[in-house]
C-alpha cells in the first residue's frame, strides 16, 4: 500500500477549519522555530480573511510518522457548494468538524451529503470543547442522527470521534480529559482513513482545479486516479464533451508543507499540479495519448439566482476604476467561469450587460468585491430568482432557513419570516436560545437579513441553503419605504441636508459629489422625493446674533455591498467602483423615470 492519505476538511462556516489546518501545519513541524506565520494561513486572500470565511478551497501537505497527508480545506457555505463538489473528489475520507455548542448546522448537511455520498470514510471531531454552554455528547448523538438521515452505510455510521479544541491545540477521544497535542487525530487519520489506491493501467486524472502563473501560465490541478504521469509525457485531454485534444505535460509538482515540489513522476493516488497543458477546464480528463478513457464529469447544482451586470454610465465614469468598457467586463467574467463552476454568464440583447448566474447573494457579492479590488468598474441591478416551470407548474426556489436567537425576540423573528412566505417547521429551545427552522422561497431571504438583525439587536444566528423548486408562493411585500434622488450635480451641504432631515435618513455626508439622480436617503413615506442637497445657505449683508443656527446632523448610513444588494428595486442600480458603492435610479432624470415608469411596475 501506498504512504499516502488524501483528506477534506468540511464543517459549516466559523466553526474552525482554518485554524484546524494551522495547528496540523504548526504540529507537524511545518516552520521554523523562529517563523512568523500569523492566524489562518490557509486564508490567504484579502476578502478571506475580512470576512473570516473560506472561498476557494486549498492543498497542503504534512508528512507524520513516514506518511503523507494530503489536507483540503474547503469552503463552509453553500453559496461554494461548486467549489466543495469538485475538491471532494480527490479525497479518500473526509474530517467533519463540528462547534461543540453549536452542532451540525444546515451547510454541514449539504457538504455531508455530498461526502457520503460519494462514499468517503468520515472522522467526526467535536471542536471548541473549552467553550462554556457546550455540549458534546448532545452534538455527538446529533451527527449520528444526521448520518442516519443522509442515508450513509453501516461502516459510515461506525465513525470514530475526537474532541478537542483548535485553538489551543489538543485532541482526545473524552473531552473530560484533554491531551498534550493533535497525535490522537494525526493516528485517527492513519488508523481509520484508507491509504489511497494504487490503480494500475493507462493514466487517467481528472482536472479539479486550476491555479495561475504568470510565468507558466494555467496549472491543473488534480488527482491521479489510475496509473503513472510523468515529466514530458505525451498526453491526451479529454473535454466535458468527450473532444480529446493532444497535449503534452512539461513539469509536475506534488505538495509538500504550503509549497510544491518538483518531481518526474506521480503514481495513482497522489495529488499533483501539472504545467504545460493549453486549454483546459475544470472537469476535463488527462487521459492517455494513445486510447484515452474520460472519467465521469463533476456535476455541480443549478444556479438560483442572477443579476446584470454593466458597464458604468453614471457621470462620475472613470474616475476611480481603471478597466470601465464592456470588453474589460466581458474578459473578466468569462476568464472567472473557468474556475468557478457554479457561475454562468449569459450575453444580453445590450453589448454592454451581461447576466451573471450564481448560487446567492455571497456568492455574486465576493465577485464584484473582487473585480472592484482588481480595479473594475460596473454597475449591478437587483439580484432575481431563477423562475423554472415543472409539469406546466411555475416553480421557485425554496431554501431551508436556520435562525438561532435569544428566546425573548423569537417571537419578531418569526413575524419577520412569515411575512415573506416562510413556513415554520421546527421550533425547539437550546439553552436560553431559540433554534428556529423554516421554509423560506429564496426571494424571501433577499432583505431578509438585514431586518432580522435590526430586530433582534444583532443576536441572531442565520444560515440558509437551497432545498428544491417547489410551487410559486405568491407576493412577497418588497422594501417599504421610498427613497431620496439628488435634483442636481454637485457637492452636498450641511445646511440643506439639516433642512430635510425631517424627510428621512440620509446615506451621504456633507462635502460629498453627489450626481442627478443618485439615491441619497430613504424617504419616511413609501414614494420616492427628489431633493436638492447642493443648495448652499442664502447670505445676507447683516447678521443678526442667534439667526446662525449650528447643524447638527444625524450620521450617514452606510452600506456594505451585501446590503446594497438586498436593498435595491427594480428600477435601481448599484454603481460599484474601487473606491465607493453608490446607489442610483437606472433612469437618472425624473421626466425619464415617469416616462418608463411602467417596465418596473
Amino acid at each position: 500500500m501506498q504512504k499516502i492519505r488524501n483528506i477534506a476538511i468540511i464543517a459549516h462556516v466559523d466553526h474552525g477549519k482554518t485554524t484546524l489546518v494551522d495547528k496540523i501545519l504548526h504540529f507537524t513541524n511545518l516552520f521554523r522555530d523562529n517563523e512568523q506565520t500569523g492566524e489562518l494561513i490557509l486564508d490567504n486572500n484579502d476578502l478571506e480573511r475580512e470576512r473570516g470565511i473560506t472561498i476557494v478551497s486549498k492543498n497542503v501537505a504534512v508528512k507524520y510518522k513516514d506518511v503523507k497527508i494530503n489536507i483540503i480545506d474547503t469552503p463552509g457555505h453553500a453559496d461554494f457548494g461548486g467549489e466543495v463538489e469538485r475538491v471532494l473528489k480527490m479525497a479518500d475520507g473526509v474530517i467533519l468538524l463540528v462547534d461543540a455548542f453549536e452542532g451540525p448546522m444546515p451547510q454541514t448537511r449539504f457538504v455531508t451529503q455530498k461526502a457520503l455520498g460519494l462514499g468517503l470514510k468520515p472522522i467526526v471531531v467535536v471542536n471548541k470543547v473549552d467553550k462554556e454552554n457546550c455540549r458534546p455528547d448532545e452534538v455527538y448523538e446529533a451527527v449520528f442522527e444526521l448520518f442516519f438521515n443522509l442515508d450513509a452505510t453501516e461502516e459510515q455510521l461506525d465513525f470514530p470521534v475526537l474532541y478537542g479544541s483548535s485553538k489551543q491545540g489538543w485532541m482526545s477521544t473524552d473531552w473530560k480529559q484533554p491531551s498534550a497535542d493533535f497525535t490522537p487525530l494525526l493516528d485517527a487519520i492513519l488508523e481509520h482513513i484508507p491509504a489511497a489506491p494504487y490503480a494500475a493501467g493507462t493514466l487517467q486524472m481528472q482536472v479539479t482545479s486550476l491555479d495561475y502563473s504568470s510565468f507558466v501560465g494555467r496549472i491543473a490541478i488534480g488527482r491521479v486516479a489510475r496509473g503513472e504521469i510523468r515529466e514530458n509525457q505525451p498526453v491526451s485531454l479529454v473535454k466535458r464533451d468527450g473532444k480529446t485534444v493532444k497535449s503534452r505535460v512539461k513539469e509536475l509538482h506534488t505538495f509538500e508543507g504550503l509549497g510544491r515540489v518538483k518531481v518526474q513522476e506521480v503514481k495513482a493516488g497522489d495529488i499533483c499540479a501539472v504545467v504545460g497543458i493549453e486549454g483546459f477546464d475544470i472537469g476535463d480528463t488527462i487521459a492517455d495519448f494513445e486510447n484515452p478513457e474520460q472519467l465521469e464529469v463533476i456535476k455541480i447544482d443549478e444556479p438560483t439566482m442572477n443579476m446584470l451586470f454593466t458597464i458604468n454610465n453614471s457621470p462620475f465614469f472613470g474616475k476611480e476604476g481603471k478597466f470601465v468598457t464592456s470588453r474589460h467586463l466581458h474578459d473578466r467574467l468569462y476568464k472567472e467561469m473557468e474556475k468557478n463552476l457554479a457561475l454562468r454568464v449569459v450575453p444580453t440583447d445590450s453589448p454592454d450587460s451581461f447576466l451573471v448566474y450564481g448560487r446567492g447573494i455571497l456568492h455574486l457579492s465576493v465577485l464584484i468585491e473582487t473585480m472592484r479590488r482588481e480595479g473594475y468598474e460596473l454597475q449591478v441591478g437587483q439580484p432575481q430568482v431563477i423562475v423554472k416551470e415543472i409539469d406546466g407548474v411555475k416553480c421557485e426556489p425554496i431554501e431551508t432557513l436556520v435562525v438561532d436567537v435569544p428566546a425573548e425576540v423569537s417571537g419578531k423573528v418569526i413575524e419577520l419570516v412569515t411575512q415573506r412566505k416562510g413556513e415554520l417547521l421546527i421550533m425547539e429551545t437550546k439553552g436560553d436560545m431559540q433554534h428556529l427552522e423554516f421554509d423560506i422561497p429564496s426571494r424571501g431571504i433577499i432583505g431578509l437579513r438585514n431586518n432580522v438583525l435590526t430586530a433582534t439587536a444583532g443576536e441572531a444566528v442565520m444560515a440558509h441553503r437551497f432545498k428544491a423548486y417547489e410551487p410559486w408562493k405568491g407576493p412577497i411585500p418588497g422594501r417599504l419605504a421610498g427613497v431620496l434622488v439628488s435634483m442636481e450635480k454637485g457637492q452636498t451641504t450641511a445646511y440643506s441636508i439639516d433642512k430635510l432631515q425631517d424627510r428621512g435618513r440620509f446615506f451621504v455626508e456633507p462635502g460629498v459629489d453627489v450626481y442627478e439622480g443618485q439615491i441619497v436617503g430613504e424617504h419616511i413615506r413609501d414614494n420616492d422625493l427628489v431633493v436638492n442637497l447642493v443648495k448652499g445657505k442664502q447670505l445676507t449683508n447683516m447678521r443678526a446674533s442667534g439667526s446662525d443656527d449650528n447643524t447638527r446632523i444625524a450620521p450617514a448610513i452606510k452600506f456594505s455591498l451585501e446590503e446594497s444588494m438586498e436593498y435595491i428595486q427594480a428600477d435601481e442600480y448599484i454603481e460599484v467602483t474601487p473606491k465607493s458603492i453608490r446607489l442610483r435610479k437606472i433612469y437618472l432624470t425624473e421626466n425619464e423615470r415617469k416616462v418608463n415608469a411602467k417596465k418596473f411596475q
